[in-house]
């Protein structure tokens, strides 16, 4: 017998068994079997009806959600329809419009024909009535029609005359304004763009003090002090009535700062004798050429320029000192570099170039030697001494027109000299020149015939000239404005521009008794 025959006789024997032991254990509790079907069938009928009921709730709920979807469907097929029902409508509308117009485009046309047909046949008609009116004219007038057009040719040609003159003179302004425009713009941008102070330097130099007994020490025993001073600075101190005030006098603004600084020290230190007086102008002099190297350095940076030799970064510090025509002349050094940056910007060249010719244009003011030369000139050979290139030489050499210029940073750093040069307040001028300039430019428009009364105001900047209604009209008030600048161009000298005003006016006086 096999091993699986074996296990399922045991198998068997042993459910037989467990059968006859369920069977013996039955019959002693059937009753509790039978409570136990019944709970058992009662709770299932419970939980019977409550799975019905959530079904039922379930179904409620999807049916409701489906009828909703549905409403909200057929209201978005509902608002289709009505907007579809619409543009139907307005389609028909524009229909009926089009129809409407067309109609009313025909009947237009229709009417244009009519009264173009009838316009022909009033300018034919129009014709006729002016060749009979012309005949008559001859008849009367006892001329033809050829000979009326040329007397009428003959009195428009004065009128004409004078509309062409005025026209001219407009045409000619305005080819004028046009041809400068660009310069002008370039001008005027490089004026707007750089904006310095205005620094006027005179020949004198107060050191104030603080009570006149300094002014004993100073001039020290029988005026040893004052003549040591004097030697050592090479300046001339003048001690006078003017309270709590030294006046230093002295042509070169280097040696005044000198003793102005020596001074301050003395008086400050309270030590005045000749030889503390010489070691103090010794110290002092060092003093100011280390802060002219410093300078120049700093205007070289400030302006973007590098690799100057040291001995044209000397002669850019000491501009600080010198003054030409009043105007100071680092101020204006600085100022025409930055003119010169801007406006070679403007016209597409090197810019750093022309900044750097346009601040060593005047070099040649501040030399240590003085020879008998142009500044510009001295400035030129300083240039090519420190190795400058030669567009820059040139351009400080030709910017006063005393060599050829040969590239374009020349007339550039010419018109920028003028242009810091001529700004109003930039440079003074000698009272006695100034009014004779202004007589001489008032009597060269007295000259002229029909003029009353000149004023030349705004510092001779602009020339008012007066003159008579009844002996000049208003085309020859203009062309006696033209005269007049062109005269005062090319005979006089001045900064700038003059602007010539000419007044004409009529006046009625009547009186009441």
């Amino acid at each position: 017998m096999s091993i699986i025959t074996t296990i399922v006789i045991a198998l068997g024997a042993a459910a037989v068994s467990c059968g006859l032991s369920v069977y013996l254990m039955g019959s002693g509790t059937k009753n509790r079997r039978t409570s136990i079907l019944k709970e058992a069938e009662a709770e299932g009928e419970m939980i019977k009806k409550e799975k019905i009921l959530q079904a039922k709730e379930k179904f409620i709920q999807l049916k409701s959600e489906h009828d909703r979807a549905v409403n909200e469907r057929n209201q978005k097929v509902a608002q289709s329809e009505q907007r579809i029902k619409q543009m139907e409508n307005s389609l028909e509308g524009k229909q009926r419009d089009l129809e409407n117009k067309t109609r009313e485009a025909e009947g237009l046309k229709e009417k244009v024909a009519s009264q173009m047909a009838s316009l022909d046949k009033k300018k034919e008609e129009l014709a006729a009535v002016i060749k009979e009116q012309n005949t008559r004219l001859e008849q009367i007038g006892g001329m033809s029609a050829e000979e009326a057009k040329n007397i009428l040719v003959e009195n428009m040609k004065a009128e004409a005359s004078a509309d062409a003159a005025a026209y001219v003179s407009e045409t000619l302004e305005e080819a004028k304004m046009t041809a400068t425009k660009e310069a002008k713009k370039i001008v005027v941008q490089s004026i707007q763009r750089v904006a310095t102070e205005t620094a006027i330097e005179n020949s004198v130099t107060v050191f104030n003090i603080d009570s006149d007994e300094v002014k004993g020490r100073i001039i020290g025993r029988e005026g040893r002090n004052i003549r040591a001073l004097e030697a050592a600075t090479g300046v001339e101190i003048i001690v006078d009535d003017t309270p709590e005030a030294i006046i230093l006098s002295g042509f070169d603004p280097v040696r005044r700062e000198i003793a102005r600084l020596a001074l301050h020290q003395l008086v400050t230190d309270g030590r005045i004798h000749p030889a503390r007086i010489e070691e103090v102008v010794g110290k002092v002099e060092k003093q100011i050429e280390e802060e002219i190297v410093e300078v120049g350095k700093r205007t070289a940076i400030d302006l973007g320029i590098h690799n100057l030799h040291p001995e044209l970064i000397r002669l850019i510090g000491k501009m600080k000192y010198r003054s030409s025509y009043g105007q100071n002349l680092l101020q204006h050094a600085r100022e025409t570099a930055n003119l010169c940056g801007t406006m070679a910007a403007e016209l597409g060249l090197n810019a750093k170039t022309a900044r750097r010719a346009g601040l060593l244009h005047d070099i040649g003011k501040v030399p240590d030697d003085q020879p008998e030369l142009p500044h510009a000139l001295i400035g030129m050979q300083l240039a090519e001494k420190y190795k400058e290139r030669p567009e820059i030489a040139n351009a400080i050499g030709a910017h006063h027109d005393e060599i050829e210029m040969t590239s374009l940073i020349a007339p550039i750093v010419q018109v920028c000299d003028a242009i810091s040069g001529a700004r109003p307040g930039a440079r003074r001028e000698v009272v006695e020149s100034y009014i004779k300039r202004l007589k001489e430019m008032e009597d060269i428009a007295m000259e002229y015939p029909g003029v009353m009364k000149t004023y030349a105001i705004q510092a001779g900047r602009e020339l008012r000239v007066i003159v008579g209604a009844d002996k000049l009209d208003d085309a020859q008030s203009d062309q006696l404005a033209h005269d007049i600048a062109k005269k005062i161009q090319e005979e006089m000298t001045y900064p700038g521009q003059v602007k010539i005003t000419v007044i004409r006016e009529t006046r009625a006086v009547s009186y009441a008794k």
